[in-house]
């Protein structure tokens, strides 16, 4: 059988670490990039046998790459500290690498609020509803943006798996707008890098659009008041990204 490096990238994630790593037993290798730890993550890593890799890298993409090089399998799981691998999706991980047939394979994300599964509305500027976590080494590339870089895959597309992720995205209401709060920082950033400037009006009129994906066709609607500040957030995402963008060059 082809050996399987699970990889899991942290910044003071002590918190959460040991319940993800636990559920990780099945891979051959575990591969833990400590990204600018203070906290106890690395002691944590180290009670689980993992490698680990330790820098400052100011890009997702650098020390995902870096972690990517340490894995010595030719097989990856990338899995977040908030993501839980279940019994049943390890066995179906593990007949993917076993039959080698494919170069990477998509997961369904179940997002949790709190206890509560959340299983609509969801757009990736917010939190993703699938992810292509299972690759052959050299066959995922991350992008340079700062906030949800782009990611890219080679060779051939296995069919999607049935069993979800459980992502234990954030604990309550507050968690979900701190995170709003954040990653639009990060995107203005990014935005103000790269020189990007679209019409105020263009993104408000698109984030009516947005909503009406959200909350209408991908059945928002169904996850009551949470769905509703789900389709918000994400309809507001491009929009505050770009007036934060602004107040940056301005």
């Amino acid at each position: 059988m082809s050996k399987l490096s699970a990889l899991i990238v942290v910044h003071n994630e002590a918190a959460i670490l040991e319940a993800c790593l636990g559920r990780l037993a099945f891979a051959d290798e575990l591969v833990v990039v400590l990204d600018r730890c203070t906290d106890g993550s690395k002691a944590i890593a180290e009670k689980f046998n993992a490698h680990t890799v330790e820098g400052a890298w100011p890009l997702e993409a650098d020390r995902r790459h870096a972690g990517i090089d340490a894995c010595e399998g030719p097989w990856i799981l990338e899995i977040d500290a908030d993501e839980w691998v279940s019994p049943a999706l390890a066995a179906e991980i593990t007949g993917s690498v076993t039959a080698d047939d494919a170069d990477f394979y998509f997961q369904p994300m179940h997002n949790y609020v709190g206890t509560r599964w959340v299983r609509y509305g969801w757009m990736a500027a917010l939190a993703p509803d699938a992810k292509g976590s299972l690759f052959r080494k050299g066959c995922k590339t991350w992008g340079t943006e700062a906030v949800h870089p782009s990611v890219s895959f080679s060779g051939r597309r296995g069919a999607d798996y049935k069993t979800g992720i459980r992502h234990n995205f954030v604990v309550d209401i507050s968690g979900l707008m701190k995170r709003f709060n954040r990653n639009t920082s990060l995107a203005a950033a990014d935005l103000h890098q790269r020189g990007v400037n679209v019409r105020t009006r263009t993104l408000a009129r698109k984030a009516v659009s947005r909503f009406w994906k959200c909350f209408v066709a991908r059945q928002g609607y169904r996850e009551g008041g949470v769905g509703l500040v789900v389709a918000t957030l994400c309809a507001l995402y491009p929009l505050v990204a770009h007036l934060k963008a602004k107040e940056i060059k301005s």
